[in-house]
């Protein structure tokens, strides 16, 4: 388990702001120590809730050519057929997957291939999970075609929390299976665009694990 790079400026961040918070309150009550303690308690309880946030733990990667796997962790909280007017203009089946701040944010690869089209938009902070936060709010579409002609459509989607979303590919690059694509910072959801003739492998309310859970086969 380590922490991922993204966590390293804001975890000095937090540890300077608590430090002060804890310099000060020993400066104006040097004799209350019942303040002191509840004080420094309570920062290290957010200084620890901020770092098992940007944990990165290490994952082996079941790599399969038919499989679609998860983009991320969290749990599905839409499976429907929907028109992506975007990339694809036309028919997709829309799997999503809402990602609470408890876990892991790194976001994988779902299948390995050539990422064909890449773009941020910036947008509104709606929860993660409203209907509109898919077309609304901050976000960034990447669309990744595997060998046989298959393209898949991710889209990372800020939430009420995230204010800052992060993804580490580009047009033309080749990509494998379970690879880091991105990160979000705090509570999020990622769409996952599939053929209309994916056969899905997960239902409402599942539990994923990116890079292992198997979302789809196509």
């Amino acid at each position: 388990m380590t922490i991922h790079r993204e966590g390293y400026p804001t975890l000095a961040l937090v540890t300077v702001s608590l430090g002060v918070i804890n310099f000060a309150i020993w400066q104006f009550f040097p004799e209350n120590n019942i303040i002191q303690n509840i004080v420094l308690i309570v920062s290290l309880i957010l200084f620890f809730i901020v770092l098992q946030f940007f944990r990165h733990p290490l994952v082996k990667v079941p790599i399969n050519p038919n499989h679609i796997l998860a983009p991320c962790d969290g749990k599905v909280v839409v499976i429907e057929e929907t028109i992506e007017d975007e990339y694809f203009k036309s028919p997709r089946r829309q799997v999503s997957i809402f990602m609470s701040p408890i876990n892991v944010h790194v976001n994988r690869n779902p299948i390995s291939g050539v990422v064909r089209f890449v773009k941020y938009h910036a947008g509104k902070y709606l929860v993660a999970w409203h209907p509109k936060s898919s077309t609304e709010n901050e976000r960034t579409s990447i669309v990744i075609q595997n060998d046989k002609g298959v393209e898949i459509l991710m889209r990372q989607i800020a939430g009420a929390l995230a204010r800052r979303i992060c993804w580490y590919v580009k047009e033309s690059q080749i990509v494998t299976q379970g690879e880091e694509f991105g990160f979000i910072k705090f509570g999020s959801r990622v769409d996952l665009f599939l053929p209309l003739d994916a056969k899905i492998s997960v239902k409402i309310g599942d539990k994923t694990k990116a890079g292992v859970t198997v979302i789809a086969e196509a």
